[in-house]
């Protein structure tokens, strides 16, 4: 009877497992099913997120641009200069006393892609006035490539080839699309990540104006 008395109360203390085997050492069925459910919420979490990110891609739907700091700010633009997909030569300095919009951007970067309109609106709205321009800076692109894009999606400013990445580094870029707003005096007045809007560039450029 205390045997019999002991393994009662060792059940009642210490429960077997639901997940655990039977008498026969068989793993119940519905441990089965509960792993097999886990299973498929984990897949169905990881998936949700990657369909809604190839809608959104598909969709076509421009990146937002934001202002970020950088060590740059306040101080003289690193030079620019270099051959332009035209074969011809540009810089940075060759604009100076304009507001420039200097564009880090690739032909495979979608949200440069879906920058590029807006930026051509940018720069044909300030081209009357002259106070403002775009230069734009290849980044780990083949320079035949950007001048076939660019005679196809149009877009008249300066697009410069960067092979050995220099300007890239100077400016601490590090992807695409970048964009960094130079002053009249060659002083770098904001960094912008993602891709821009011709709309949030002007606002940006009428703030940098009134000193705000």
């Amino acid at each position: 009877m205390a045997s019999r008395m002991s393994n009662i109360t060792g059940t009642t203390d210490h429960p077997a497992s639901a997940d655990g085997p039977d008498d026969d050492g068989v793993v119940p069925v519905v441990s089965g099913l509960r792993r097999t459910r886990k299973v498929l919420w984990i897949a169905v979490a990881v998936a949700v997120p990657l369909a809604l990110l190839i809608i959104a891609l598909a969709n076509g739907q421009p990146a937002a641009s934001r202002a970020v700091k950088s060590p740059l700010v306040g101080k003289p633009a690193p030079d620019i200069e270099g051959t332009t997909v035209d074969g011809g030569q540009a810089s940075l300095d060759g604009l100076r006393g304009k507001w420039v919009v200097v564009n880090f951007f690739a032909t495979w970067c979608v949200p440069c892609r879906q920058e590029h309109p807006e930026l051509i609106r940018f720069s044909e709205a300030h081209q009357g006035a002259g106070d403002a321009a775009v230069l734009g800076v290849i980044y780990s692109d083949n320079t035949q490539a950007v001048k076939e894009y660019r005679d196809k999606e149009g877009g008249d400013w300066a697009m410069l080839a960067d092979p050995k990445g220099r300007i890239a580094l100077d400016y601490g870029v590090a992807g695409v699309p970048e964009s960094f707003l130079v002053s009249p005096d060659g002083l770098v007045v904001a960094k912008l990540l993602g891709g821009v809007r011709a709309g949030d560039l002007d606002q940006l450029l009428y703030r940098a104006k009134s000193g705000q």
